[in-house]
């Protein structure tokens, strides 16, 4: 090795240290795709402890007990997912069939003047079931052979509430935890990236969620002032696309405007584009910057790499899941850097740099 120069010889430590870390992480996703009935509630239950953390804590600051603080919480929780999983399934079944409807006679239309897109497009809304399938891959069919996806999901949907419980109730003991299993002079750093990463989920969730809030009530309401068909199951579409950063708002706000074309002509379809790029442009400039630049700080091509990533490793779930595991690593990187990225500059003493010091004229 002294015989290759030292830029080469950097290289080949680099190139080793990205293979051994590409190798590792191969293993981990082998291992929680064998082990995905397991894993999913895990890291659902840390989601939903990163979102509630705050409610639990404030009930603990007025005097509630821990254990009950915890279990009012995923009571809350329970009824406020609830209810607005049943409002947005009940809307999409109400609107649902209509929405497809428009999409296909938008389709017919965009034919007339665009040819094979347009009968893509139609195709598209006929065989969306199919598609939507077939795109969830390995999270919707293969989990586990002989078991519905129905019962699967609520399966996992208890385990995950039942972690969430334990996780509130017991998250304190969590730094003590990462200190006995990690050696001694580690268990500083463990803990510190323990906790950025933590934080970079919890900013993500809250912040996340309340865009989702603002952006879908300001498009419903556009929509329904434009008498746009299905106004609510594309509010309720654009709630939870915001879960899947850039890639669910076009979508969701593409669907919006076809709608709107198919349904309400053209002049309309303008208006509803309008509303959407209004609602883009105040979260990209006014929410974004707001509410999550404090806690989330990720280029939009590591998020779009990371739904993609996600996407081709575990389907739809991979996509929601990809961005906030994503926000965990940076705030983990971000943490190392700050704690080995400065390396203090080395005084060098007059004696090394001119021999022996000479002693000052008179």
């Amino acid at each position: 090795m002294q015989l290759l120069p030292e830029p080469v010889r950097r290289l080949a430590a680099w190139c080793a240290v990205l293979l051994l870390v590409a190798g590792v992480g191969w293993v981990v996703i082998r291992l929680c795709g064998e082990f995905r009935t397991a894993v999913v509630p895990v890291l659902l239950a840390l989601l939903g402890t990163a979102l509630l953390g705050p409610l639990h804590r404030q009930l603990m600051r007025v005097g509630v007990h821990r254990s009950l603080a915890a279990v009012i919480t995923c009571v809350a929780v329970v009824a406020v997912v609830g209810g607005a999983v049943y409002i947005v399934v009940t809307a999409l079944i109400d609107t649902g069939g209509q929405i497809v409807a428009s999409l296909k006679r938008a389709g017919k239309s965009v034919a007339q003047y665009f040819g094979a897109a347009g009968t893509s497009l139609d195709d598209l809304a006929s065989h969306s079931k199919e598609l939507l399938t077939k795109f969830g891959g390995t999270a919707a069919s293969n989990v586990l052979s002989g078991v519905s996806v129905v019962g699967e999901a609520i399966a996992m949907a208890v385990l995950a509430l039942l972690l969430v419980f334990f996780f509130l109730r017991d998250g304190h003991r969590a730094a003590g935890l990462l200190r006995s299993l990690t050696p001694r002079d580690a268990g500083d750093t463990v803990e510190a990236m323990a906790r950025r990463a933590y934080e970079a989920v919890e900013g993500f969730m809250r912040g996340t969620t309340l865009i989702a809030l603002i952006d879908a009530f300001c498009i419903t309401v556009g929509l329904l002032i434009l008498q746009v068909p299905g106004a609510i199951g594309l509010g309720a579409l654009v709630f939870v696309g915001a879960y899947v950063p850039y890639l669910g708002a076009f979508l969701s706000g593409a669907v919006a405007i076809l709608v709107a074309l198919a349904d309400r002509g053209f002049v309309i379809a303008l208006w509803a584009l309008g509303v959407v790029v209004a609602v883009q442009m105040l979260e990209g400039h006014v929410l974004q910057p707001a509410i999550q630049s404090r806690t989330v700080q990720m280029h939009p091509a590591a998020v779009l790499l990371a739904i993609t990533a996600g996407a081709s490793v575990a389907g739809i779930l991979g996509m929601l899941l990809a961005v906030p595991l994503t926000a965990a690593a940076f705030g983990v990187a971000h943490e190392l850097r700050t704690r080995y990225g400065h390396e203090e500059t080395a005084v060098v003493p007059p004696e090394a740099e001119g021999g022996e010091e000479r002693p000052p004229a008179t």
